[in-house]
C-alpha cells in the first residue's frame, strides 16, 4: 500500500497513528507530496483525490482511498480484529459521533482559521481567503476544547473507556493547534492531562520519523 502525505500534517498524523496502531507500518510505502508547492491540488493528484486534501491510500489493485475516517476503517478492519472503530453497533455509533465532533468543533475549525487568518501555504495555495471567518472558527475550536474537556472529566477517552479514533481525530485537532499557536485554555485541565498522557503513546510520539525509517 502507498499512503500519499506530508510527513507533519495534523491530518496525516491521524493515519499514520492509526497504522502505528494497527503495526501496519511495514506494509505501506510514502509518498511526499509538499502542501507549501500545492502539490495536491495539480491534476495529477486530483485525480487520485477529487478533493485535493491529504492523506490519500492506494491499495495494491490501483484503489484510491481518501478522508481520514474512511483510511483509519480500511485499516482497521484489514485483520478482522477492529480496535479503533468499534465492534459492535453501540460502539461504532458512539465513536463515530465523538470523531465527527471531534472534527467539526476542533480540528476543522482550527484548519478553516489556518487558512483563512493567517498566511497558511502562500499566496500561491491560498487563493481566497476571509479573515473574520477564519477568526470565528478558531473560537469554535476552543469553544470545542472546552466541550471535549468537559467529555474527559468523566471518562480516559474520547468515546468512553478505550483509546479509538474519536482520540486520533482529536489529537490531530490539537497538533494542528500548537503547530498555529492556538492554545488550549488554561481552564481545560482534563483535556491538556488528557493530551499529555496521549503524547506518551508510542504511535503519537513516531509518528514523524515513522516514514523516515522505512
Amino acid at each position: 500500500m502507498k499512503i500519499y502525505d506530508w510527513p507533519r500534517g495534523p491530518y496525516p498524523a491521524r493515519v499514520r497513528i492509526a497504522l502505528a496502531e494497527k503495526n501496519l507500518q511495514s506494509r505501506v510505502q510514502f509518498v511526499l507530496v509538499d502542501l507549501y508547492k500545492g502539490e495536491h491540488k495539480t491534476p495529477e493528484f486530483l485525480a487520485k483525490n477529487y478533493s485535493g486534501t491529504l492523506p490519500v491510500l492506494e491499495l495494491d489493485d490501483g484503489t484510491f482511498i481518501g478522508e481520514c475516517t474512511a483510511i483509519t476503517e480500511y485499516l482497521d478492519a484489514l485483520d478482522g480484529a477492529p480496535t479503533l472503530t468499534g465492534r459492535t453497533a453501540r460502539e461504532k455509533g458512539v465513536i463515530h459521533m465523538m470523531s465527527k465532533r471531534a472534527e467539526l468543533e476542533v480540528l476543522d475549525a482550527i484548519s478553516v482559521y489556518f487558512h483563512h487568518a493567517t498566511p497558511g501555504l502562500g499566496p500561491h495555495v491560498e487563493i481566497y481567503q476571509n479573515p473574520e471567518w477564519g477568526l470565528r472558527q478558531r473560537d469554535k475550536a476552543l469553544r470545542g476544547m472546552h466541550y471535549f474537556d468537559g467529555i474527559l472529566k468523566r471518562q480516559p477517552f474520547v468515546a468512553g473507556d478505550a483509546f479509538t479514533m474519536a482520540d486520533i481525530t482529536l489529537i490531530g485537532g490539537l497538533i494542528f493547534a500548537g503547530l498555529v499557536d492556538v492554545q488550549v485554555p488554561a481552564a481545560c485541565e482534563a483535556l491538556l492531562t488528557w493530551y499529555a498522557r496521549m503524547q506518551e503513546r508510542p504511535s503519537v510520539k513516531n509518528r514523524i520519523t515513522m516514514s523516515e525509517l522505512r
